[in-house]
Order: structure tokens, then C-alpha cells, then sequence
């Protein structure tokens, strides 16, 4: 690829390779941004180019709102004609965008919550971090579910309380059963955890009562963030017979501001994992849909330095993101545009690659160490968790930029 004429450093997450969306908040308005280096590109300002206006024929309004909801209703077509545009004008030092004031430092802007999310799923699709679990809780010589293999597990979620990076979070109040307890208490959460996730959102809707299929899968994916999906263990421990997550999960979780292209990382592609035993016909699919994505996860106690504690990859999901619309939509269901699909967390075979607190402290019985001599078994008021995803290929690099979330102590009321 030609050199982009905005000079940025090769380790930047957002390289000419990449062009991820988000939407920033300046001087008292909104618009849809593309992330270039450690500059913004203005898509408002954009859109009023008349080169742009004749090339694109996109209305300039659409880059004007809140959310990205809009513009990803102009449909996957439109979005490679921006992409390609926008990567032509970048690498011509003729272009008509160095004319026209259409950059923004990132220091400058203040990135909001990119989508409008009308509707939350949490999937459970990394097979090391279900058999952790069901190590830990059932049976650890069958500590899969029955139905674990034969379906990419899932629940609906709440989306009213996803939050963008930068948003501090209270710590949840709930019911729990302490051990050898008679009765439940209430309080604060005493074993709050992370996970780590990533979501792709909804580009295209699909009509009540047609299935999307796993070959048409991509069409209807606008894009990925990096998820947090926060866990309150103790709350969700006590509750989640018969029914499954509720209060444990409902009080937040945090999504990095710039939507990645599923475009940016098609040659991140890579084998999934062999899938036995033979899945139905509907959850079959052609070719590589695995992305090798590596992430991370950082914990920072106040006024010290951040300990990198995980070091896992999205490659290691057993169930990917076209097998999991295709099931969720096999019975009918309809997705919106902008519904926002986790992966469940992503843990690899290795104790390093572990996604969760709970996996890694073993359910309370190990320490976590950072630096600084502080130990933790899940996280205490004051920390931040900080999660990073990048895919790299020599010289080409996609990044995702951060989550960052800081843990508040709680808003306690009465019981």
C-alpha cells in the first residue's frame, strides 16, 4: 500500500490499513470520525466536499449524528466505496482533503458510545475458558455441557448499560450466599471480574423469519470492537439457576470507541479449530473464519504502574462470529442495525492466556501479582482495567485501540 501523507508512527493501531470508524463530541457537536495515526478525520467535513458529495452521493446529515446507526444503514456497498475514497485521498498528496480543514487531534475530541445498541447478545464460544469453568464448578473430568458442542451457546443481555472506554463504573450491590450461609445477604460484590471479549456489530438487518446462513454472514457484519463484559461472580453465582446472568452482568460493560472494519482484517483470516463432533448442516461453513487478533489485558491500582496479567488471541474462539449469527438467527430472530454480538471470553490453553480473574486466580485460590509487590484475586475499588487488541502482518498493523475502565466503590443502599 502507497504512503499515507499523514505522517504516523508504525506502531499506531490506526494505520492507512485500518480506517476504523467512531463518532467524537467537538466544540459542542457531534460527528462520525475515521481514525488515522493520532488524527481524526472529520467525515462531516468530508461529506461537504464536493468531490465527495459527486463520487459518494452520501447525504452530509448522516455524518452529522451521535451514533454511527445511520451511515451503517447506507448499507455494505456504501462503506467500501467510503473505505476506497478514503484510502485514494489518503496516499495522493494531490487530494482534494489536504485543501479542506477535515483533521481533528485525538487529543482534542471526546470519543462517545459509536453505535446505538438496540439489542445486546453475550456468547460463550471459547471452549478453554468453558472448560475452566466447568472445572471449577461441576465436574472436571466432563466439564462441558451437553449441548456445548453441538451450538454456540448464548444469552441476551442488557444494552441500555454499555458504556465507551473512559467511563468509570460503581461497583454492584446485589444478593449473595456466602459459604456454609443459611440465608442470602446483601452488599457489594466482593469477587468483581472482567472479561475479556470482542463484539461485531449488526450492519444489516435481516426480515422477522429469514435465517442469515453462515456463507451470507459477512454481508451483515459492519464491524468489531474490544468488549469488557464485566462480572460480578458472587451476585451472579447465587442467581443464575434456572435462568442464567441477570444482576451479575446487567450493571455494565465497556467498549472501545472505533468500529474496525471486518474489510481492515480480512487478511488476518486464519483456520478455526476442528470442530468434532460434525456440527448440523446450519453451522457448517466454507473457508477461514477465524481472525488472528492478538489482545491483552492490563491491571492498574491507583497512583501505580499497569501489570500486563493476560496476553490471549481471538483465534482461540472454538465457535466464530458467522456460526454464531447463523444460530441465532436459525429460529428466525431478527437482527437491527447496530445490535452488538460478544464472543463470551476468550481464553487460550495457557494460564497467561486466561480471560477472565476467575481463571486466573483459579476461583480465589491463586494470587495475581503486579508489579509493585500488590496482589489480586479479582479486582478491587480504584483499579483499572485496560484491554488492547492488535492483528500485525510485517509492516501492516489493525489496531483496536483500548478499553479502559475505572472501578468505583459502590452505591450502596439499604436492603
Amino acid at each position: 500500500m502507497h504512503n499515507c501523507w499523514i505522517e504516523y508512527d508504525h506502531t499506531s493501531d490506526f494505520s492507512l490499513y485500518n480506517l476504523p470508524y467512531g463518532v467524537f463530541r467537538y466544540d459542542g457537536r457531534y460527528g462520525v470520525g475515521v481514525a488515522i495515526g493520532d488524527q481524526v478525520i472529520d467525515m462531516t467535513a468530508v461529506a461537504h466536499i464536493e468531490q465527495f458529495q459527486q463520487e459518494l452521493k452520501i447525504p452530509a446529515e448522516v455524518f452529522a449524528r451521535p451514533v454511527l446507526n445511520d451511515y451503517i444503514a447506507q448499507g455494505p456497498a456504501k462503506h467500501r466505496e467510503v473505505r476506497k475514497y478514503l484510502t485514494r485521498e489518503l496516499t495522493d498528496v494531490q487530494s482534494y482533503l489536504r485543501d479542506h480543514q477535515v483533521l481533528l487531534s485525538q487529543s482534542d475530541v471526546e470519543m462517545v458510545l459509536p453505535v446505538r445498541v438496540p439489542n445486546y447478545t453475550d456468547f460463550y464460544s471459547s471452549r478453554d475458558h468453558a472448560t475452566n469453568v466447568g472445572k471449577m464448578f461441576r465436574d472436571p473430568e466432563n466439564a462441558l455441557l451437553p449441548n456445548w458442542l453441538h451450538m454456540p451457546v448464548a444469552y441476551h443481555g442488557r444494552a441500555s448499560s454499555i458504556v465507551v472506554s473512559g467511563t468509570d463504573l460503581h461497583r454492584p450491590c446485589g444478593q449473595q450466599m456466602p459459604k456454609d450461609a443459611e440465608t442470602p445477604v446483601y452488599g457489594p460484590c466482593r469477587l468483581l471480574d472482567f472479561e475479556l471479549e470482542m463484539a461485531f456489530i449488526i450492519g444489516k438487518a435481516n426480515e422477522l423469519g429469514r435465517p442469515i446462513s453462515t456463507a451470507d454472514a459477512d454481508d451483515h457484519i459492519f464491524g468489531l470492537v474490544l468488549f469488557n463484559d464485566w462480572s460480578a461472580r458472587d451476585i451472579q453465582k447465587w442467581e443464575y439457576v434456572p435462568l442464567g446472568p441477570f444482576l451479575g452482568k446487567n450493571w455494565g460493560s465497556s467498549v472501545s470507541p472505533w468500529v474496525v472494519p471486518l474489510d481492515a482484517i480480512e487478511k488476518f483470516r486464519v483456520p478455526g479449530p476442528a470442530q468434532s463432533p460434525e456440527v448440523l448442516p446450519y453451522l457448517k461453513y466454507e473457508g477461514d473464519r477465524h481472525y488472528d487478533i492478538s489482545l491483552e489485558v492490563a491491571i492498574q491500582p491507583d497512583d501505580m504502574d499497569e501489570t500486563t496479567i493476560v496476553r490471549s488471541n481471538y483465534r482461540h474462539l472454538y465457535w466464530n462470529m458467522a456460526q454464531q449469527l447463523a444460530h441465532h438467527t436459525i429460529n428466525g430472530c431478527n437482527m437491527q442495525i447496530g445490535d452488538m454480538l460478544a464472543s463470551g471470553t476468550i481464553s487460550g490453553p495457557t494460564e497467561s492466556s486466561f480471560g477472565s480473574m476467575l481463571e486466573l486466580s483459579w476461583a480465589g485460590k491463586k494470587d495475581v501479582e503486579l508489579v509493585g509487590g500488590q496482589k489480586r484475586k479479582f479486582i478491587h475499588d480504584g483499579d483499572r482495567v485496560i484491554m488492547r487488541a492488535f492483528a500485525q502482518n510485517n509492516d501492516c498493523r489493525v489496531g483496536f485501540g483500548e478499553v479502559r475502565t475505572k472501578i468505583l466503590p459502590s452505591h450502596k443502599t439499604k436492603s
